[in-house]
């Protein structure tokens, strides 16, 4: 699951291969004279790529790191050998498929990058001197940095989980979509059936949201395709943007492909086809053109475990543009209208729980400024439909909570709030839930009940 994340910066072509050629002049003046007759600047011979092994790999930022070689193939339209690499402790949405001029082959290009001379990332070398660090900072800096958890971290159930979940999903095959009027890098595998989830490239209406293979095939496609909206009722709209309700046993097809397309940029998804148990919360950009996918939470019809979203995802054109937390606020205003409290699914991913914990902070932060008296976890979450344990998270990472005498205690001042509303963290999002734009009521046959969860 995942959520607000600004993009890779990468370099510009140009600069990628100004990079390169200065790695390539390095190699070239290691090239000496023999005695033996043999020419000057001799190419050096290359290490072979092999399966399974690391090599260093230069990254579109131009720095170098370990990475795994995990697949080959041959790239027909570049007419060239591809590997898929993965970069080792980064998250593995950062793995994709590489030329063989980005992998350090010879010994001169190898020194090069280790000396630095092209952007060698000083944390490969191990040459950071190490320094101590609270078990609370290195969680912080953990999900800053999208640092990915080793195997050792996790307890042995979830390592069992992970590692057969990493050998299903380890190639990511659809590199790239065209839908609307952009362009995306893929950041994860997703199991589009038959061919589809072989091309390198898939084209997506962005109203019917069927995928094609062909570019003449989206070209046509648009041209006769009758969509302008989501399916389903809307049931939000304050100015562009609108919010539709959309019944997964009533929409199938729509809500497949919305999770194809989802999983994409969702490591842990694991919802594709069995969509019938699942309501689509589907939030647009209209124009004249029609309305625009922006993002979506889906939520259980009925969740055994409370939850009140099951995936979430904004999609990365739309991100870092409030609509994340616009999603997250959306889903707690329905659960305040079923008089429920309720929680996201986990595990989160490292972008979805900054984008909770951000959310859940700010919201508090509101209630705490401004009320007067005496509150508790239990008012807080009947004010918010928050979930206990959610809050207590939350206030934890703010140092407001104590726990003294077997229960947690808000411990808050008029200063420290205040001095958290003023950071940049905790500041009001661009894009808030008007509820007096929202129509929906709770499905009749729901019990209405607040939960002590």
């Amino acid at each position: 699951m995942a959520d607000d994340v600004s993009a890779e910066a990468a370099l510009t072509s140009g600069a990628k291969r100004e990079v390169f050629q200065r790695a390539e002049m390095a190699e070239n003046n290691g090239g000496e004279s023999r005695d033996g007759g043999e020419g000057e600047g001799e190419a050096e011979a290359e290490v072979a790529v092999e399966i399974g092994e690391s090599y260093l790999c230069q990254r579109t930022d131009g720095t170098w790191h370990s990475a795994e070689v995990i697949q080959s193939r041959v790239n027909e339209q570049e007419g060239c050998e591809e590997f898929y690499v993965h970069y080792v402790g980064f998250n593995r949405r950062l793995d994709e498929w590489v030329g063989k001029h980005r992998l350090a082959l010879t010994k001169t290009l190898k020194d090069a990058a280790q000396r630095g001379s092209v952007g060698f990332s000083p944390g490969e070398t191990g040459s950071v001197p190490e320094r101590k660090i609270t078990r609370n900072q290195k969680r912080k800096h953990d999900e800053i940095n999208h640092v990915q958890k080793t195997y050792a971290e996790m307890d042995p159930t979830t390592a069992a989980l992970e590692k057969e979940h990493e050998a299903i999903t380890k190639v990511k095959y659809v590199d790239r979509i065209v839908i609307g009027r952009y362009e995306i890098d893929a950041w994860y595998f997703s199991p589009f059936p038959d061919e589809f989830g072989k091309q390198q490239r898939l084209w997506l209406c962005e109203f019917c949201l069927k995928y094609m293979k062909m570019e003449r095939t989206f070209l046509h496609h648009q041209n006769v395709c009758q969509w302008r909206q989501p399916p389903g009722k809307e049931i939000y709209r304050k100015g562009h943007v609108s919010v539709y309700e959309v019944d997964g046993r009533d929409h199938k097809i729509y809500c497949q492909s919305l999770c194809l397309l989802a999983k994409l940029f969702l490591d842990h998804k694991t919802l594709y086809f069995d969509v019938e148990p699942f309501m689509f919360y589907v939030l647009t950009e209209t124009d004249r053109q029609g309305a625009h996918l922006v993002g979506y939470f889906s939520k259980e019809k009925e969740s055994p475990d409370g939850n009140n979203v099951a995936c979430i995802l904004t999609l990365p054109p739309y991100q870092r543009r409030g609509y994340g937390k616009f999603l997250i606020a959306f889903s707690y205003e329905l659960s305040k209208l079923e008089h429920m409290v309720g929680s996201p699914e986990k595990p989160l991913s490292d972008l979805g729980k900054l984008s909770y914990r951000s959310y859940w902070s700010w919201v508090l932060l509101e209630i705490l400024r401004d009320f007067r008296g005496t509150l508790c976890v239990r008012d807080l979450s009947q004010m918010t439909s928050i979930t206990q344990t959610d809050i207590i998270s939350a206030l934890q990472s703010l140092n407001m909570v104590k726990y003294w005498k077997g229960q947690h205690v808000v411990c808050v001042t008029p200063k420290l709030v205040e001095e958290h509303l003023k950071s940049a963290q905790y500041k009001k999002p661009p894009l808030t839930v008007d509820t007096t734009c929202l129509r929906w009521a709770p499905p009749k046959h729901k019990q209405v009940k607040i939960s002590k969860k």
